[in-house]
Formats: structure tokens, sequence, C-alpha cells
């Protein structure tokens, strides 16, 4: 047999006597895996904890895996008699599981409708070769056959149910075996149970006291909450107050820093009063300065007016003399023309002659 998928979960199995309640097969999560035995061509869920053999259940096209909540599923196994149940960890493995089981039914169903199919073929073809070769008061008897023969004539899902009727008997004798061990760890687990409920009503009983201590603890705590806020408002306050004091005092000597500034500037200011008569003095003797020069600067501007009109003039007649300088060179001009054409009328004479 080789593994073809495995998962972990928490195994149960039906109660027998109710067939209403899950009694867990397993303490913990353990291995649960499908098998595939290539020699009989049938799958198997197995799961083992420890050496216990919980789950040995032959799929078979009939069965069914049914959802019953996000991460439990459950199936009948009618040859063991019981349903097996799965609690995953999560809603994938739950799926994941599911569409294994469905994958290996298919598969199961088409390994069954193969050997009927065999079957069949062998079968008919024994028939024919016992008919041809026998005569007919050996055919009855061939029929009836030997208990050899009647074995050669089983089916093949016959031959696997009775080897897995084997193995389910030694799972059953195992089963046996644990039982004592589990007997005694359910009369442990009822003697703790009993203990548990004897310190549950203990703790019952406490939890009144511990009720009315808790509400003495919370008053407490609600009267210091609020001198807290007090106090804590207090040294707001007081926080306050000091940080004024501190800019009270930065202010103060900045204040202090500015009188001496102004105690420095009134010396400054004594020192130039003294010397005001001086200066006025002095003020006055600029100010008769400034008059003289006004007074010249005046004469000055008139002088500069005059010049103004006789430069303006001077140009006027620079002007005009332009003018007529350009009409005499126009006039010379001519003259020249005139000379040069004299010239030339004597130099063609000259040549004539």
């Amino acid at each position: 047999e080789q593994p073809i998928y495995t998962t972990r979960a928490h195994v149960f199995q039906i109660d027998p006597t109710t067939k209403k309640n899950w009694v867990p097969a397993s303490k913990q999560a353990v291995t649960v895996s499908y098998f595939y035995d290539s020699t009989r061509n049938s799958y198997r869920i197995i799961s083992v904890d420890g050496s216990k053999v919980i789950i040995n259940s032959t799929i078979t096209p009939n069965m069914t895996f049914t959802k019953t909540s996000q991460k439990f599923g459950q199936w009948a196994d009618s040859r063991a008699n019981t349903v097996f149940g799965l609690g995953f960890a999560s809603e994938q493995q739950l799926a994941k599981f599911s569409e294994k089981f469905q994958e290996v039914k298919e598969a199961a169903k088409l390994a069954r409708d193969k050997s009927q199919d065999k079957g069949e073929t062998l079968s008919n073809h024994s028939q024919e070769e016992s008919g041809r070769d026998t005569p007919s008061s050996n055919r009855a008897s061939s029929i009836n056959g030997t208990d050899d023969e009647k074995f050669l004539h089983v089916e093949p899902e016959e031959a696997l149910l009775q080897t897995e009727n084997e193995h389910l008997k030694s799972a059953i004798e195992q089963s046996n075996t644990s039982a004592n061990k589990w007997e005694t760890e359910l009369q442990t687990l009822r003697e703790n149970n009993a203990r548990l409920v004897d310190a549950l009503q203990e703790s019952s009983a406490n939890v009144e006291s511990w009720k009315k201590q808790l509400g003495a603890c919370k008053e407490e705590s609600d009267t210091l909450r609020e001198k807290i806020a007090e106090l804590e408002a207090q040294c707001n306050e007081a926080n306050q107050e000091k940080q004024r004091n501190a800019q009270l005092s930065v202010r103060v000597q900045e204040l202090e820093a500015e009188l001496h500034d102004k105690e420095q500037e009134l010396e400054n200011l004594r020192k130039q009063a003294e010397i005001i008569p001086q200066l006025m003095a002095e003020c006055e003797s600029i100010t008769t300065k400034l008059q003289t020069a006004e007074s010249r600067n005046k004469e000055l501007e008139g002088r500069v007016d005059g010049l103004q009109l006789d430069i303006d003039d001077s140009q006027q007649k620079q002007v005009n003399m332009k003018g007529e300088l350009k009409k005499f060179m126009d006039m010379l001009d001519g003259k020249i023309d005139e000379l040069h054409e004299f010239r030339q009328g004597l130099s063609k004479l000259g040549v004539d002659n």
C-alpha cells in the first residue's frame, strides 16, 4: 500500500449505544491518510494513534462524505458498523479532504467495474471450456464443484472482503487489548471530574466574597482616582505658577537691561546738551553763509541764463553761417566745374592749333 494523501485531524466515532453522541477516538490531532493497495486495487482511509488503529475504512462507491460544519465532516462505514468523524483545524483542510474522498470514491467505482467485467469474462470463458471438454454427467458436478473449485470461482470482491475481515479482526483484537486501559483512564477521568466539581463548588462559594472585596477595592480605587485627579490639577496649577514666575523673572531682567540702556542714552543726551550753544552759534554762522551762497547762486543763475541766451544766439548764428557756407560751397563747386570745362576747352584749342 502506498499513501496518496495525508493530513491531520481529530478522530471521532459515533456512540454505538445512542448513535447520536460523538466519542473521541484520539486525544489529539493524529495523521489520517488515504492508502492505495495496488495488489487488491482498493482504497482505504487509515489512522493510527500510537500502536492503536483507530480508522481502517475501505472506501466503496456507495460511501458519502458529508460536511456537517465548517471544520467537521463524517462518513458511514457499513462494514465497520460505525460512523467516523474528523475535526480539522481549518476549512481548507476539510475541503481538501472532501475533494480527495470524492476522487478516491470515483477511482474505487472504476476499479469495481473493471473487476466485475474481468470476473464475468473469466466465468464465461471457464463455462465454455467446461462445456466443450467435459461430458454432461460431469458438468453438474463442476457446477456444484469441490471446495477448491468454489474458492477459484469466488468473486474478486468477496476475496477482498475476506481479506479486509481478517484485517478488521486483528484490529478488533488490538482494540480489545487496549479496552481495559481506556476503562482505567475513564475511571481516572471520572475521579478528576468529581474533584473538579468539588473545586468548582468551593470556588463558587468564594466568588461572592471575592465580589464584595472587588466592590470595596473599586470604591477605594475610585476615591484614590479622584484624589489623584485633584493632586494632578493642583500640580498643574503649581507648574503654571512656576512658568508664570519664570516668565516674570525674564521680563524683569529685560526691563532692567532696557532701563540701563535708557540711563546711558540720557547721559549721552546730557553731554550733548552741554555743546548745544556752541552748535547753535555754528548753526547761525552756517545759516549766514548759506544765505550768502544762495544770493550768489541767484546771481550765477542770472548769469547762466544770460550765457544760455548768448549760446542760443551763437548756435542760431552758427546755423545761419552753415547755411550760407553751404550756399557758397555750392556756388564754388559750380565755378570750379565751369573752370574745369573752360580748361578742357582751352586744352582742345591748344591741341587743334
